[in-house]
């Protein structure tokens, strides 16, 4: 073997061990929706159906982090089943959550997830909303009929924003923009419904926000960069979108009202980013302190144009307010850590090769499934913090086996790393038949790689077992 080949595998080697995108690997997802709630960033999504040559879309799926790196899947909080008005094509969603006053006075936090599906009432595509006491659900049908529909074909892509003034917006629609206002309710209109036809470039998949006012810094910097206010964008209103034709890029507008005029800016990501993915779909959240742009790719194997996948990238922006040209990497830094002598949900996964989760909905217990010999997952930025002087600890395993079972070796940094931990899972007699496995952990070597800032950058649980076979599926883990 020549010498560039073997930089090359080795280059491409290191990029696999540190790629975060795309954020999920167990299935397919798209049309991210970010949303932040208390400490945790929350990304709804749709979801590809495996094989399809379609947008086979039946759900809405929810992951949600606090580090930006490890994701953890919430299941399907709802689906297009829950429409008893619905039939099919469960597309774009978007979620809100909102104050408001209970029967007994109480303010209380609800959670409004905007949905476009196929109605069975008139034919066509039509807005519904999904209400919930938490952002991960479980939602249900908030009106027990459309939001709006018309029989038409644009209603198609729901989002919604809430204004300084506390009024609420709702905008939607392919190949015209719709908008109106909304009630305090969240699920009535207050306006009539206003059509754009002339917004540039505009195709589907709108994302309304508010860009926030310039910094004493920003104002310097502008300063020295000879623009004016009036020629900036902070505080004006962004629309981004997709548009442009086929394949899809990401452009946006800018407006000095909620509902319009837009004055057509640019592309925040072109058409020739690599995304493999003829269609493409974004939102853009703060995130404790961090500018995030989400958007989707057919990258993941297996994937394409009907098998897309949630990415992300960190940016600033530039120093007139405005977007920078955004394009796909290898993902984003990790902003925080995990801790492993708290329980860990299996499904809190910074990538993974071969597995797929389920979830009980009557239980609210989502897990991995579909575990194989060679399968793997990966955690980041592992804190030993809470370690304090230990000279021993084990961990510890939920896991259930219909099978003869197998067993997880716990490594450090790849999966052909320093080994920690082996533990043996036995069969239990169900794949929800749940019971507990432990072993040792070998703590100087973990110590030895975490080194003086006390962080595993990666561990990775591999998953050992005949061949072919199903061999458990994984419910959580912990050390002690």
């Amino acid at each position: 073997m020549n010498r560039k080949l073997m930089l090359a595998l080795a280059s491409m080697a290191i990029g696999a061990s540190q790629a975060q995108n795309p954020i999920v690997q167990t299935c397919f997802s798209t049309d991210p929706a970010p949303m932040v709630a208390g400490d945790r960033l929350y990304v709804f999504t749709g979801h590809d159906e495996e094989k399809a040559d379609f947008f086979w879309m039946n759900e809405w799926r929810c992951f949600s982090t606090s580090d930006m790196v490890n994701w953890t899947d919430h299941g399907a909080p709802l689906s297009q089943c829950d429409f008893a008005w619905a039939d099919d094509r469960a597309w774009a969603p978007q979620c809100i959550g909102r104050e408001q006053v209970n029967e007994k006075g109480e303010k209380v936090m609800k959670y409004y997830l905007y949905i476009p599906v196929h109605s069975r009432l008139s034919g066509g595509m039509a807005i519904g909303v999904g209400v919930a006491d938490r952002p991960e659900g479980p939602y249900k049908d908030a009106l027990g009929k459309p939001l709006y529909e018309d029989g038409k074909w644009d209603h198609i892509d729901p989002t919604v924003f809430i204004d300084d003034d506390d009024q609420a917006y709702i905008y939607w629609g392919n190949p015209k923009l719709y908008s109106a206002k909304l009630n305090r309710d969240m699920i009535s209109f207050a306006s009539e419904v206003k059509c754009d036809t002339d917004v540039k470039r505009y195709t589907e998949g709108p994302w309304i926000f508010k860009q926030r006012q310039a910094t004493k810094e920003e104002l310097k910097a502008m300063k020295a960069a000879k623009i004016k206010p009036k020629d900036a964008a902070w505080g004006k209103y962004f629309m981004v979108y997709a548009g442009g034709g086929i394949p899809e890029c990401i452009a946006y507008s800018e407006s000095d009202s909620p509902q319009g005029p837009w004055k057509y800016v640019g592309e925040v990501m072109p058409q020739d980013n690599n995304t493999k993915s003829f269609t493409n779909h974004s939102g853009t959240v703060v995130f404790k302190g961090h500018n995030y742009f989400f958007y989707h790719t057919g990258t993941l194997p297996g994937g394409g144009g009907f098998g897309r996948s949630v990415a992300v990238e960190e940016f600033k922006w530039n120093v007139d307010g405005r977007f920078p040209t955004i394009k796909m990497s290898e993902g984003v830094e990790p902003i925080g850590t995990l801790n492993p002598f708290k329980r860990v949900e299996a499904e809190t996964i910074a990538f993974s090769k071969g597995l797929h989760t389920e979830w009980n909905k009557k239980k609210g217990d989502v897990f991995v499934c579909d575990v194989h010999n060679g399968d793997w997952l990966k955690v980041r930025n592992v804190s030993l913090a809470d370690a304090g002087n230990r000279s021993s600890a084990k961990i510890t395993v939920r896991a259930a086996s219909a099978l003869q079972g197998g067993r997880i070796e716990v490594r450090l940094d790849s999966v052909k790393g320093k080994v920690i931990s082996t533990i043996d899972i036995k069969p239990t007699g169900g794949w929800e038949e749940w019971e507990t496995f432990s072993a040792p952990v070998d703590v100087n070597a973990a110590a030895q790689a975490a080194g003086d800032k006390g962080i595993l950058d990666n561990v990775y649980f591999v998953f050992r077992g005949l061949k072919g076979c199903k061999l458990f599926n994984f419910d959580w883990w912990k050390v002690d």
